[in-house]
């Protein structure tokens, strides 16, 4: 018998090396970021981004109540901060505390020091299965490094502080 389905979806996608993102969002006073590797440009003009969101983030709830998100995009000398976002939650430790940061459009934390980021307001939320797909629109950008991005494989070693 052959493989299964989403045996051999899983095996394939594992395979990708996809860029990685640290999301922030800001809402009710509370601020929030998280790795995510589920991110992609939405369209050319007007400049739109999709971030993708795990359910089970503290991010989530967080960027479901907040007018405005930020991607950032890294590379690899980026690596730090992204295990503190990647394998450090929320519910337990303020990251931000642990970085660089300033507030930007529309309150969201904007990460000193990585390659580049851009942050805008929130156009629309889909549900995407275990991801809540955020589109967010062009407030304010920075390209500080362009450059080698820090991948999914760079990371394949990381402990995440949820599960996916």
């Amino acid at each position: 018998m052959s493989e299964k389905p989403a045996e051999a979806f899983h095996r394939l996608v594992d395979a990708l090396d996809y860029p990685m993102f640290i999301a922030t969002a800001a809402a009710s006073g509370q601020r929030a970021g998280c790795l995510v590797g589920f991110a992609t440009q939405a369209s050319i003009d007007p400049p739109r981004m999709l971030i993708l969101i795990s359910k089970a983030n503290r991010t989530s709830e967080v960027a479901d109540g907040a007018d405005s998100l930020a991607l950032h995009f890294l590379d690899r000398a980026d690596r730090e901060l992204a295990l503190l976002f990647g394998e450090e939650t929320g519910d337990e430790v303020d990251k931000f505390a642990r970085c660089d940061w300033h507030e930007g459009p529309g309150a969201v934390p904007i990460l000193d020091g990585v390659a580049g980021w851009v942050a805008g307001p929130v156009l629309g939320r889909h549900d995407l299965g275990d991801h809540v797909g955020h589109l967010i629109g062009l407030g304010d950008a920075a390209c500080a490094r362009p450059g080698s991005q820090l991948g999914f494989l760079d990371m394949r070693d990381a402990s995440p502080g949820h599960p996916a």
